[in-house]
């Protein structure tokens, strides 16, 4: 995992979702739209994960056009969390392995995981 950048980028990114996921939870109460923001969160990596496995060119390419959409999907959900008052980008969030960032950070890195992703789809689908 650590020699690919965006494999790693994106693990990081999903224990963030968790842990703010759990956050939201515990402080808000708030399960519905947390959830749908666990799923696509923990999804973008889980298929970056699926595509270094792929059985072919288009196979990889379809599992990280997946993961570009789901990128996409979970930044909405966070956009639309702060918006309902859920997510404030100051508030400091400490993982269970006292690895604690500011909430903020979760946008700077989904933006980047959405500018890998589509760098790296368009740059596949050119080598088809």
């Amino acid at each position: 995992m650590r020699d690919n950048p965006i494999v790693t980028k994106s693990f990081h990114f999903s224990v963030e979702i968790v842990t703010y996921y759990q956050y939201i939870v515990k402080e808000h109460k708030e399960f519905v739209l947390s959830k749908q923001l666990l799923r696509s969160g923990t999804s973008v990596g889980a298929n970056i994960t699926e595509a270094q496995d792929a059985q072919s060119k288009k196979d990889f390419i379809s599992k990280m056009s997946i993961s570009l959409k789901e990128a996409k999907e979970t930044r909405y959900w966070l956009y639309l969390l702060e918006e309902c008052g859920y997510l404030n980008k100051d508030t400091t969030i400490t993982t269970y392995k006292k690895r604690s960032f500011k909430l903020v950070e979760l946008f700077l890195h989904i933006e980047e995981i959405i500018k890998i992703l589509s760098s790296i789809v368009k740059t596949s689908k050119q080598q088809q």
